[in-house]
């Protein structure tokens, strides 16, 4: 097997990093999502099986399915990009299918906005009131914001940008800036209906 040089593997762990604050970001913000499709009554292969009215054996099951969900495209989009040098892709790139497949299957949203740099994409531009007004607050310094419209919340989280991310989005030969640099990550999903 074709071992990963040290910058992909940079790239690999930058990623997972990323992929697992969205997790923590995730499982904060909507403990009782459900992530994949239910499996059936063979949940386990012992004989005990896990009490079924039990609230906190269900809430435990289902932020284990969204886990579990999260690290198999995780794996899958790191495996299709890293490790085929010819098809390497920026980490937030192969973020954006992650996105696509946890939209799939658990109806959230996820995508990236700019804060106080270039868009890297012109899908990354803040356009509704609520991105313009999030970008303006994450510059401003606030790390998050967040509001409620028509029954989805919707979060829009500061990433830092380090010095590997900053050479892209401000030029390669420009003076390094005296503030620090954020993109956005935006997480929309609509509010569970008690």
């Amino acid at each position: 097997m074709h071992e990963p040089s040290l910058a992909i593997r940079k790239i690999m762990a930058g990623t997972l990093g990323l992929f697992f604050g969205i997790m923590l970001i995730w499982s904060a913000t909507h403990p009782d999502a459900s992530a994949a499709p239910p499996m059936d009554d063979a949940r386990s292969s012992t004989k005990k099986t896990p009490e079924k009215s039990d609230p906190a054996i269900a809430k435990a099951r289902k932020q284990a399915e969204l886990m579990h969900s999260m690290y198999a495209n995780t794996l899958d989009t790191m495996h299709h990009y890293y490790f085929h040098a010819n098809r390497a892709v920026l980490p937030a790139r192969a973020m954006e299918d992650i996105f696509s497949k946890m939209e799939k299957q658990t109806n959230v949203k996820a995508r990236w906005i700019a804060i106080n740099t270039k868009a890297m994409s012109v899908n990354h531009e803040p356009k509704s009131d609520f991105d313009k007004q999030a970008a303006t607050a994450i510059a401003a310094g606030k790390g998050e914001f967040e509001q409620v419209q028509e029954g989805v919340y919707h979060r829009v989280g500061a990433i830092p940008l380090g010095s590997g991310c900053v050479n892209c989005h401000t030029g390669f030969f420009a003076k390094a800036p005296n503030t620090p640099l954020f993109a956005g990550l935006v997480i929309s999903f609509p509010l569970a209906k008690d």
